[in-house]
């Protein structure tokens, strides 16, 4: 069987935890009608915990990835797959691999609305990409994405259950990758993304995390 491929370190407990809360959150901030008490215990709580963090991370934005990373950089977290599980910017989903063809479900909540009551075209565009991409890591053979063309058919509903379906297919040098979100049997959006086909052994070192010191 081929060797899933990965790249980077795996999330925190606690990212993982808090992330959903925050994009539940910000899809409820959209439904208010007016300011509310919530909302201001949780910015002063959020200005609390910003100040803590901010002195306990590394000083240097640069991930810790290659031979010459600076001592002082953060921990680079896998983004190979699951990314909106650590990430609220991010969505999540479900998803089956069988070779050559992926498959899965997503909703997407209020946090990623664009026109009233529809998902954000931009939104769809990084949905993709993370699919493909996921897949293309699950099945051992993965690259940087050089383009991704989204095709709009019907709007996406926030707040539904959808399908998507993914047909894959790998040369040497080149992957495409064909994806479709579905409502049931009718076809929301397609893309097609391509990428180039890596080679795992010349990925550069990623750091663990370090030790509690």
């Amino acid at each position: 069987m081929t060797e899933r491929w990965t790249f980077g370190v795996a999330p925190l407990a606690q990212q993982t935890e808090i992330t959903p809360l925050l994009r539940r959150v910000t899809g409820l901030l959209q439904g208010l009608e007016r300011d509310d008490p919530a909302v201001a215990s949780l910015v002063e709580q959020l200005r609390v915990a910003a100040s803590e963090l901010a002195s306990r991370i590394p000083s240097e934005a640069q991930p810790r990835v290659g031979d010459g990373a600076p001592p002082d950089a953060r921990p680079y977290i896998d983004h190979s797959r699951d990314i909106g599980a650590y990430n609220a910017c991010f969505p999540e989903y479900a998803i089956a691999v069988d070779g050559g063809s992926a498959s899965g479900t997503v909703t997407f909540p209020v946090a990623f609305e664009g026109p009233p009551g529809v998902v954000h075209g931009g939104v769809l565009a990084t949905f993709f990409d993370c699919v493909v991409q996921h897949h293309n890591c699950d099945v051992g053979v993965a690259g940087k994405t050089t383009s991704l063309l989204v095709e709009y058919r019907r709007p996406v509903p926030l707040g539904v259950e959808l399908q998507f379906a993914i047909e894959r297919a790998t040369d040497d040098r080149r992957i495409t990758s064909v994806g479709r979100l579905l409502h049931d049997d009718d076809v929301l959006c397609t893309a097609t993304v391509q990428a180039v086909a890596g080679d795992r052994s010349k990925l550069p070192r990623v750091e663990p995390r370090r030790p509690a010191s």
